[in-house]
C-alpha cells in the first residue's frame, strides 16, 4: 500500500472526473453561509509537478487535463475547473496539477474546515508543508479509513467525505464500502464521494451496486453514479479503462450539471473509438 504514488497519474482522465465532481459539490455547499467540513481519507501530496520524472514517465496528464488546457469551447463547469488549475499554476503554463486537497482549499471559506489524511510518509510531508499551517486545515499521517469516527458528524451538520484509495490491494474495495456505511451511519446527511477505477476485477464490478445499496439504506437523498470510459484494456485484458465517481446524498443540482459535460469529456478524452459516458441516479436523488 505504501508503494503507491499518485504523482504517476496526476491530471489524468480520472482526476478530471473526480475533481470536476468535487468542485461542483463544494460550490453547491458554498451556496449557504453555514460552514462545512470536508474529510479527505486519502489526500496524497496536495499538488504534483507535471515536469518531474513521475508524471513524465507515463504522461497520463497529456490525455487528461492536457486536452482541456487550451480547448476553445469548454462547457462552463469544465471551464471553471481549468480556471482553477490555471490559478494553481499562477496563471502560467501547465506545469503542475492540484490534488483534491488543493481543490478543496481553493473553495473553502473562513467558516469551513478541511481534514486531510495521508499514510505515505513522503506525500504526508509534502502535504503538511503545503497546507499544514493553513487556518481551518488539519493534516494527519494516518489511515483515513479509520479517521471517520473522529470527524463525523461535524458541528455544523454540513459535511463532505471524499474516499479515493489507490485500490492497489483488493481489501481497499471492502474497506471503501465499510467506510461509506460508517459515514452514513454516523451522519446520514453526509455527501460521500467515492472514486472507483474501471478495471477487470470482480471487486471493482461488485462495488458500485453495493454502494448504491448502502446509500439507499443509510442515506437521506439517494445516490448518483457518473462513469467515463476512455481506453481499452491491454492485450491481456488488464489496465484502467476509465473510472466512476459515486456520490451518496448528491446535491440536487449535480445531475443536471454533469449531464451535458460527461459526453463532452468522453469525446474529448477518448483514447479509442468506443469511448463513452454514463450517468445514473436513484429515484430519490
Amino acid at each position: 500500500m505504501l508503494a503507491y504514488r499518485h504523482a504517476f497519474h496526476a491530471g489524468n482522465h480520472a482526476d478530471v472526473l473526480k475533481h470536476l465532481v468535487l468542485m461542483l459539490v463544494l460550490q453547491h455547499m458554498n451556496l449557504k453561509d453555514k460552514g462545512w467540513r470536508c474529510v479527505d481519507t486519502h489526500a496524497g501530496a496536495g499538488g504534483y509537478s507535471l515536469q518531474g520524472d513521475y508524471a513524465k514517465k507515463r504522461g497520463e496528464f497529456e490525455q487528461g487535463i492536457g486536452r482541456l488546457w487550451d480547448h476553445a469551447d469548454l462547457p462552463p463547469p469544465l471551464a471553471e475547473l481549468v480556471a482553477l488549475v490555471r490559478g494553481f499554476n499562477g496563471g502560467k503554463g501547465l506545469i503542475q496539477y492540484p490534488g483534491s486537497p488543493a481543490i478543496a482549499q481553493t473553495l473553502m471559506r473562513p467558516q469551513d474546515q478541511l481534514r486531510l489524511h495521508e499514510i505515505h510518509p513522503t506525500d504526508y510531508k509534502i502535504l503538511a508543508s503545503y497546507l499544514g499551517e493553513t487556518p481551518g486545515v488539519e493534516v494527519k499521517m494516518s489511515d483515513g479509513f479509520g479517521a471517520l469516527k473522529s470527524h463525523l458528524p461535524p458541528p455544523t451538520r454540513r459535511g463532505v467525505v471524499l474516499i479515493d484509495p489507490p485500490y492497489e490491494i483488493k481489501t481497499d474495495y471492502a474497506r471503501t464500502l465499510a467506510a461509506v456505511r460508517e459515514a452514513l451511519e454516523r451522519f446520514p446527511e453526509a455527501v460521500v464521494i467515492v472514486w472507483l477505477p474501471q478495471v477487470a476485477l470482480i471487486e471493482a464490478t461488485q462495488l458500485p451496486p453495493r454502494l448504491k445499496a448502502a446509500a439507499d439504506s443509510g442515506g437521506k437523498k439517494g445516490w448518483l453514479l457518473a462513469r467515463l470510459t476512455v481506453a481499452q484494456p491491454d492485450e491481456r485484458g488488464f489496465g484502467m479503462m476509465g473510472s466512476s465517481v459515486f456520490v451518496a446524498n448528491p446535491p440536487h443540482t449535480l445531475h443536471g450539471e454533469l449531464q451535458p459535460v460527461l459526453p463532452f469529456l468522453a469525446r474529448t478524452l477518448a483514447q479509442y473509438d468506443g469511448a463513452k459516458s454514463a450517468l445514473e441516479r436513484s429515484a430519490s436523488a
